[in-house]
């Protein structure tokens, strides 16, 4: 019997987790600690789907002069890299995995199908969804939800590098009040940046639940599938 809470997650990763202390490209080492979870919650029964960020590789325009479609696809290509480091290091542990691409790149990934993304999920294969929505202007955290959604996800599992939602941050005000539970209308109404807004109203608009936790440890994964008290609900 599957100790899990749900059936099927999709799991937010920023690239900066992938990264480590080192900040920048990927921590081998980080990574398949990160796996090694995933791979014991799809022991569980639990059909994972992965959403990663890229900022480990590129902040966007962050000093650069440079023009904004642009740079915002130089991002998804550094997700595309990352989601080929995750499927390595699944793939080295037993676990099958498929990456799909809201760009186009034949020779390394499928391209994103929603049909097939549900079918690799049912037979028991992560999948991992890389270039976040094909699109400039949107975040990689849109397109979780996106995804999320398409694939009616039970959850989105938001591991951030703070341990929940704040109604300041923590580390500049020690007065800060974690939430164990807070509305999706509080956050947009408090700005509290859980996740940007176009994708906090999306989670709202279709009754997405989100789970805020800690990625420093990565068995927060598996306890999060588990559904125990930790982080922050979204709802």
């Amino acid at each position: 019997m599957s100790e899990a809470k749900y059936k099927r997650v999709l799991l937010k990763l920023s690239g900066e987790a992938l990264a480590g202390e080192q900040k920048t490209g990927v921590n081998a080492e980080i990574v398949g600690q990160m796996c090694d979870k995933i791979k014991e919650v799809v022991n569980m029964g639990v059909e994972v789907a992965i959403v990663v960020g890229g900022g480990n590789f590129w902040r966007g325009r962050n000093g650069h002069q440079m023009e904004r479609t642009t740079a915002d696809y130089m991002g998804m290509l550094a997700t595309a890299m990352n989601a080929l480091a995750l499927q390595d290091a699944l793939e080295a542990r037993g676990v099958y995995s498929r990456v799909q691409t809201a760009i186009e790149m034949r020779e390394i990934a499928e391209p994103f199908i929603q049909r097939k993304a549900e079918k690799h999920l049912s037979k028991g294969r992560v999948v991992i969804f890389a270039c976040g929505s094909g699109h400039p202007y949107f975040t990689t955290d849109t397109a979780a939800v996106l995804r999320a959604a398409e694939i009616n996800a039970d959850i989105i599992l938001l591991g951030k590098a703070i341990d929940a939602v704040y109604s300041a941050d923590p580390k500049l005000d020690p007065n800060a009040k974690k939430y164990e539970d807070i509305s999706y209308l509080q956050v947009l109404q408090e700005d509290l940046k859980v996740m940007d807004s176009t994708a906090t109203a999306m989670c709202r608009d279709n009754n997405i639940p989100l789970l805020v936790f800690g990625i420093a440890d990565p068995e927060n994964i598996v306890r999060a599938v588990r559904g125990e008290k930790i982080g922050t609900i979204v709802s």
